[in-house]
């Protein structure tokens, strides 16, 4: 019989390119959602409000591992009601996986979080997970995420936070608007452009949460982020570049921000703020990264 891995909230672009992954490795996959429950064999989608107990807690007892990606999406305006919304979301995913885990008659030997590098709040000076928090509502969420996650003692589950960086994928995700903006010759700086993207591809964030599944030595914060962050400038240069596109327009400040609130509907500190990351317990305990330059994995998504 194949391990079982329950993503919760893994219906997103991360999580469906996580679940292909792991099937391909061989598990069994069940994804929690919010939707109705359903058999896409070979995924099963089970119900839950993310918040409260239910049916759904029985996928947790002999399970080999679980995965939250749970939390409302930052890509939207910051009103009171959205930021509530974005906390909250987060930490009722926590406590009632915990929960769940600590109910449980054979717990999974790892929880593993899916969290942000938003936590570092806009600096270009280079990060490791020892690195200094940021201020801002962005940083306070991640403060009061991981929190949530660490304070709570699973006895027999290890417990592994990843800090995401700018995940690059196919069909969807973090590329997919700027890919369309530079196709159109929309794709120039923003900003000053001298905001750091840490940015990752989408194979070595799978082989990452692989990674922290399967070994046990792992435990605690990892920045999963790639080795080489670059600038917002030369990110677009090179985006440009690879979809033989030529010089587009830079996008200055009060551009960006009112595109941000009046066309995209979306907080624009998003594309004006970044941080320079890098994955140094990822190095330090082995992992190996199948793409470290960013010109090849733009082409290896979109060529």
């Amino acid at each position: 019989m194949s391990k079982k891995i329950v993503l919760a909230g893994g219906s997103g672009f991360l999580g469906n390119a996580l679940a292909g992954f792991l099937m391909d490795k061989g598990y069994e996959v069940v994804i929690l959602t919010r939707g109705t429950s359903r058999d896409d064999h070979p995924i099963r989608h089970v119900h839950w409000d993310g918040a409260t107990p239910g049916n759904w807690t029985h996928e947790i007892s002999g399970s080999h591992a679980v995965i939250n990606f749970t939390g409302k999406s930052v890509n939207c305006l910051y009103t009171q009601k959205n930021k509530d919304e974005i906390i909250r979301s987060r930490l009722d995913s926590v406590r009632v996986l915990t929960d769940a885990i600590l109910t449980s008659a054979h717990p999974p030997q790892a929880f593993v979080q899916a969290g942000s590098l938003a936590i570092f709040g806009d600096t270009e000076q280079e990060c490791d997970e020892s690195a200094p928090h940021g201020t801002g509502f962005s940083v306070n969420v991640c403060q009061l995420w991981e929190k949530a996650f660490f304070d709570r003692d699973l006895p027999q589950t290890r417990k592994v936070m990843l800090r995401i960086g700018f995940a690059l994928g196919r069909n969807g995700g973090a590329l997919e608007p700027l890919a369309k903006l530079a196709s159109l010759r929309l794709g120039g700086t923003v900003g000053t452009g001298n905001q750091y993207i840490s940015w990752l591809h989408v194979d070595d964030l799978n082989e990452m949460f692989w990674f922290a599944i399967q070994n046990e030595a792992i435990s605690g914060i990892l920045n999963a982020t790639g080795p080489q962050p670059v600038t917002n400038r030369e990110f677009m240069k090179t985006l440009r570049k690879v979809l033989n596109k030529g010089w587009a327009p830079p996008t200055p400040a009060p551009f960006v921000w009112l595109g941000a609130y009046l066309v995209m509907r979306t907080d624009p500190s998003l594309a004006l703020t970044g941080r320079n990351c890098v994955p140094a317990k990822l190095v330090e305990n082995g992992f190996t990264f199948a793409h470290t330059d960013l010109e090849e994995a733009l082409r290896d998504l979109l060529v």
